[in-house]
């Protein structure tokens, strides 16, 4: 018996890829696997390559494997593109109808299986991809009475002739791997799983969830890649509790009518990735000079422009510092984990109120669309808090004057109140502003409201800035990371551990202000740094020399080919420094 295995199903896009993965992966994940799912697809809607690739497990996994122990291919593009990853004694179910080859048959052995010819017998083609779900349940030994369930979840609305013909497909596929497999079939079976539940969602999912327990009640947005399925979740769900999602024309107008929405006390975020922020930049800017809270999520992705819209990149860290013109105080956080993308979201809503400002949760592709096993949420840990938002009746005002929204406080935040509030009344504009928002550009004013929106975040409470793995006071190597890169530095990690060396990891989940207090001692403690990101110009640790020093000591280790790290990625080029 085996503890882990690394499955994964290939073909055109269209051709049910996507839905072959979801039947083996939840089945498995009702039975108290964990699992990471992570597919690879084109940014087309039908055609081209795509995969989706599924780690199953005994314990907690938060990367993809290294290697592959089952291909299923309905192609040979499938084979060919993927059969390098393949292990030693790895096996290879591929359709039948395309006569399929494999270029090393000493490394894997091949199983034709004709799931396009059983599934026309029993109706229609389209069911190909459950027959090969049944060939792959075979090898596992798997009852295959685990799928019904999922079975009738996914097409009970089609009427149960369907899911009788789909449960036929899959114990048909079984049954003929079976026999080719003869005494076998115990080669690739898995240890019992703990049998718990858990969810199993990717990141988006989780940002989405996490919006609506957090109080969001708004969406405004445009659809993009990777971000698109944050809408698609709120579409569905945001009416059940009051709320309501509009689909803008753009970008601009997602973020401004964002922060309108906020500015009348409802708590609203809009989401999209690097190009769609660029476009939101200048309203960014309008949310902190007006002081007004709004949430974005930018999902990263290849770029620049266009670039590679359905590739993994995190290269957009600069430009959610420093892209706005101006000076504003501004947020930035990043969750690791789909399950942290969940708490994180609600603790923006609560940062964004109590320090008045834009909060951007910074998200990449493979953390978005990546699914992984999440433990069960723990929503009496949720609390909403408001900041200085003014509930109770407000003093009269002398002289007609008008309500010192942004008034001039030590902590450098201003009472805030909601339109049409008695004794409320200011106005609100882009231009600098005296304390009632009046346009001034006095240089005294000027700079007393720049100084107080600058130092609104000097005393920022935020629960964990950096997610801390330190195992030994001096450390021999520095890991550190942020988003989805986690699980690939702590496999890695292990490794090094292994071979003798001291290493500690650091995931920087508060890139802004950055968490300089909790990463000096680190950094100063280890004999080498080490920085891993998925861009080209190693923009973390571009931040990390500014914020902490030590350059002297900080290396890169990047990947910028639209592809996540792999552990024995980071391992082997940690090793090559010793």
């Amino acid at each position: 018996m085996i503890s882990q295995l690394s499955w994964k199903v290939g073909g055109q896009q269209g051709e049910g890829i996507e839905s072959t993965g979801e039947i083996f992966s939840i089945a498995l994940n009702r039975l108290g696997y964990y699992l990471y799912g992570y597919r690879h697809f084109s940014s087309r809607i039908k055609g081209g390559h795509t995969n989706n690739k599924i780690r199953v497990s005994t314990t907690q996994v938060r990367s993809i494997a290294d290697d592959l122990d089952i291909l299923v291919a309905f192609d040979q593009e499938t084979i060919d593109f993927n059969f390098h990853e393949l292990r030693q004694g790895g096996i290879v179910i591929a359709d039948a109808k395309f006569n399929p080859t494999i270029p090393d048959e000493s490394r894997a052995t091949l199983y034709a299986v004709p799931f396009t010819d059983i599934a026309t017998e029993l109706g229609t083609a389209l069911m190909k991809n459950m027959v090969a779900v049944g060939a792959s349940s075979a090898v596992l030994d798997l009852d295959i009475n685990v799928y019904q369930e999922v079975v009738q979840e996914i097409f009970g609305r089609k009427g149960e002739q369907v899911v009788a013909k789909n449960m036929e497909a899959i114990k048909a596929g079984a049954q003929f791997m079976r026999e080719q497999l003869g005494d076998n079939i115990q080669t690739m079976k898995l240890e019992k799983a703990d049998g718990k539940k858990r969810m199993f969602m990717i990141g988006n999912d989780a940002i989405a969830l996490g919006a609506l327990a957090g109080g969001a009640r708004f969406m405004a947005a445009y659809p993009i890649t990777p971000a698109s399925e944050i809408m698609e979740y709120l579409i569905k769900k945001l009416p059940e509790f009051g709320g309501t999602v509009i689909q803008t024309e753009d970008e601009i107008a997602a973020c401004t009518m964002a922060i309108g929405a906020n500015y009348a006390g409802v708590r609203t975020l809009t989401a999209s990735a690097g190009p769609g922020l660029s476009l939101m930049m200048e309203a960014i800017g309008l949310a902190g000079i007006t002081e007004t809270p709004v949430v974005i999520v930018d999902t990263q992705r290849g770029g620049p422009s266009t670039g590679l819209p359905t590739k993994q990149e995190q290269s957009d860290l600069m430009a959610m510092i420093y892209g706005t013109h101006g000076e504003i105080p501004k947020i930035v956080m990043a969750p690791s984990t789909v399950q942290e993308a969940f708490y994180d979201m609600v603790e923006a809503f609560n940062l964004a109120e109590e320090y008045q400002c834009p909060v951007i949760v910074l998200s990449d592709l493979q953390l978005s669309l990546g699914k992984q096993t999440v433990e069960p949420l723990e929503y009496d840990k949720i609390e909403i808090r408001r900041g200085k938002l003014q509930t109770g009746e407000l003093p009269e005002l002398e002289n007609k004057e008008c309500f010192k929204r942004y008034e001039v406080t030590e902590d450098g935040i201003s009472p805030r109140v909601l339109p049409g509030m008695k004794n409320g009344i200011h106005h609100v504009t882009g231009v600098e502003h005296d304390e009632t928002g009046r346009p001034s550009e006095v240089a005294a004013n000027r700079i007393a409201q720049m100084d107080k929106r600058l130092r609104k975040l000097k005393n920022l409470r935020f629960p964990t800035p950096v997610h801390k793995n330190v195992k030994h006071e001096e450390a021999d190597l520095l890991l550190v990371g942020f988003n989805s890169t986690r699980g690939a530095i702590e496999e890695a990690m292990e490794r090094l551990e292994r071979d003798g060396l001291k290493v500690n990891h650091a995931h920087v989940r508060l890139i802004h202000p950055f968490p300089t207090e909790e990463m000096l001692p680190l950094v100063q403690s280890a004999k080498k740094v080490v920085v891993v990101e998925n861009n080209a110009t190693g923009q973390l640790a571009n931040i990390l020399k500014m914020n902490v020093g030590h350059a002297e000591k900080i290396f890169n280790v990047l990947k910028y080919d639209g592809n996540p790290f792999l552990p024995h990625e980071v391992y082997t080029k940690c090793k090559e420094l010793f």
